[in-house]
């Protein structure tokens, strides 16, 4: 009887020094450097907007940032990563409408679920993209003169994309199909070789977020014709939107976002939180982010899992509609 309740009373001891270590754990964090998977290459739009961020969350988190780039599948290897990561408030992911919204419907073999397996921090901005077009290879102006010319040479122009499954791929993919056009899509591994790609005149053209082409823009090398969204962006005000100039209908954008793994402490999520808050909450930052034609985007964590689930099965019906298939 007595070792019996000595056995039990230890089990009680350890079982309250386990969870007054875990409480203390969870009170400190963070107390060493924080990782951020990103799964897409250094030089990418996410890669500018995490970069921009940076400083301020440091500041209010009190602890280095890490950018861990590992680009693959369509941000899916990192995000891997992350799902299978150790709850314990130190390796997050930097996710995308792509990674958390598209992937689940071109990738029907994902060994990890978007919903399931993470736990949402809060979204960051929103992008817009832009068709950008070098006009030494497709000298069009305007988005009905881009129809028109090529319709006229069916499966004579190549579109870059920043990767399969990317915003960049379906953003193309939707348009093709909703103008009845015949391009071949070229996949590239990010947005600096895609970029490329279209500078070099390799491809005709690229659907990318206009905050990762302004240079190239001012430096008159690309031609914009029209951006994704419904409204137009302020950093390119006089570009109107595809919607407006000649495609009824048509919208695309993509998010940015913070993820952690399943399981991860409530109270780590909502510190991590509040940091984002107070980042896009800074007006120097506001401004950057709109001369780079992003908008920002706060969000709670209900309020993120509520944006996945939404997205999710958005795309899902998109990807069905136009029969986009990763390559």
């Amino acid at each position: 009887m007595l070792k019996a309740l000595v056995g039990s009373f230890a089990a009680l001891f350890l079982s309250a020094a386990s969870t007054m270590a875990q409480a203390q754990s969870q009170g400190d964090w963070p107390s060493k450097p924080i990782t951020i998977l990103m799964g897409f290459p250094a030089g990418s739009g996410v890669d500018l907007i995490a970069r921009m961020l940076q400083p301020s969350l440091e500041t209010s988190l009190g602890q280095r940032l890490i950018i861990d780039y590992k680009p693959g599948a369509g941000g899916n290897v990192a995000s891997e990563v992350v799902a299978n990561a150790k709850p314990d408030g130190y390796t997050f992911l930097l996710g995308t409408a792509a990674t958390h919204g598209v992937n689940p419907a071109l990738y029907p073999r994902l060994s990890f679920d978007v919903e399931a397996d993470f736990t949402p921090i809060s979204t960051l901005v929103d992008v817009s993209n832009v068709l950008t077009i070098n006009p030494e290879v497709i000298d069009a102006t305007s988005i009905k003169d881009f129809i028109a010319k090529v319709k006229a040479s069916p499966g004579k122009y190549n579109y870059a994309s920043t990767g399969n499954g990317t915003g960049t791929h379906l953003a193309f993919a939707e348009f093709n199909h909703m103008a009845g056009l015949d391009m071949v899509h070229v996949p590239y591994k990010g947005g600096p070789d895609a970029i490329q790609a279209v500078l070099k005149g390799d491809v005709c053209c690229i659907f990318n977020q206009v905050q990762t082409i302004m240079q190239h823009y001012k430096a008159g090398k690309v031609r914009l014709l029209g951006v994704t969204t419904r409204k137009r962006v302020a950093a390119v005000p006089d570009i109107p939107t595809i919607d407006e100039a000649g495609l009824p209908g048509y919208e695309s954008y993509t998010w940015f976002a913070i993820f952690g793994p399943k399981g991860l402490d409530d109270a780590i999520a909502r510190k991590f939180n509040a940091a984002i808050k107070v980042a896009l909450a800074d007006p120097e930052t506001q401004k950057k982010l709109a001369e780079l034609g992003n908008t920002p985007r706060y969000e709670t964590l209900e309020q993120v899992k509520a944006t996945v689930k939404r997205d999710r099965a958005k795309w899902a019906e998109v990807v069905k509609a136009i029969g986009a298939k990763v390559d």
